[in-house]
């Protein structure tokens, strides 16, 4: 499968002003890159890429007082099958689990789990099995939550989520993480691309979306406690300990954003036909 994925975002800067963006594909999908990845900067600026500790592709700019756009459009193939779902199988315990996966039980920034500990005890205590210990969380939080576009907040944490039942993408992420890590689950926040691909045409307006990570039985499992199963082309930019690590632009101001559009759509061949007249 092909997917064209990109963005045209616009923002209004009142001074000369700092950026940090996170708006490339993780190192892991470049690779799968079919055409070049390229974030374009309007009115051309010096930046330069670097790796943060998470392994997250930055970009760094100073944008000047006025309009900027950031763009940018590629073609990148994908499986075109559904994610992987974990295997039965024990939680490792904590004394066994690698150095660098520590860092991923610890409560941070939007992942409150000093609040949501005992209640994550008497709900999930006596679940053996990691999968089934995940996939029960994952029920919990989508269950618990109500989505809505216009229940956005940048600053609720997991906690005040699951006490405020409502939220977006990342809220539902937030609620999963935290009681997964109350589990001893490690568990890490993950932000990218996710189209509409085997699934019903969602009407919105297309986003970015977030999404986690657990690690079982020794390796990474995808799961997403909005949408509840598996899905067909997701696209990972950024990984960390919550949406705090890997926001999608960080302005040491405060910029004024005038457009956010979001395309990810698999190619086929309407879509090419389309391209072609028009």
């Amino acid at each position: 499968m092909q997917i064209r994925a990109g963005y045209d975002i616009a923002f209004e800067f009142d001074k000369e002003t700092a950026v940090v963006l996170m708006l490339s594909i993780h190192p892991d999908r470049e690779q799968d890159l079919l055409s070049p990845h390229q974030i374009r900067i309007s009115p051309e600026l010096p930046m330069h890429d670097y790796h943060d500790i998470y392994g997250n592709t930055c970009t760094r700019l100073v944008a000047p007082k006025g309009p900027l756009t950031i763009s940018n459009n590629f073609l990148i193939s994908d499986s075109g099958l559904p994610e992987l779902t974990p295997p039965p199988g024990k939680l490792t315990p904590v004394g066994g689990l690698p150095d660098d996966v520590l860092i991923y039980l610890l409560g941070s920034r939007y992942c409150d789990t000093q609040k949501l500990f005992d209640l994550a005890l008497a709900e999930f205590n006596g679940i053996e099995d990691g999968a089934q210990l995940v996939q029960a969380i994952v029920d919990y939080a989508h269950n618990r939550i109500e989505f809505g576009y216009y229940h956005a907040r940048n600053d609720r944490t997991g906690f005040e989520a699951h006490e405020e039942r409502i939220g977006v993408c990342r809220d539902f992420a937030h609620l999963a993480v935290t009681l997964c890590r109350c589990m001893n689950i490690p568990a890490r926040y993950c932000t990218g691309y996710l189209g509409d691909i085997g699934v019903p045409i969602d009407p919105a307006p297309m986003d970015f979306s977030a999404w986690f990570e657990v690690y079982l039985l020794g390796q990474w499992y995808t799961f997403d406690a909005r949408h509840n199963e598996p899905r067909i082309g997701r696209i990972v930019m950024a990984r960390g300990r919550d949406a705090a690590d890997v926001a999608i632009s960080t302005a040491f101001g405060k910029p004024l954003l005038t457009r956010f559009e979001v395309v990810t759509d698999e190619v086929t061949d309407e879509t090419i036909s389309a391209q072609r007249v028009a």
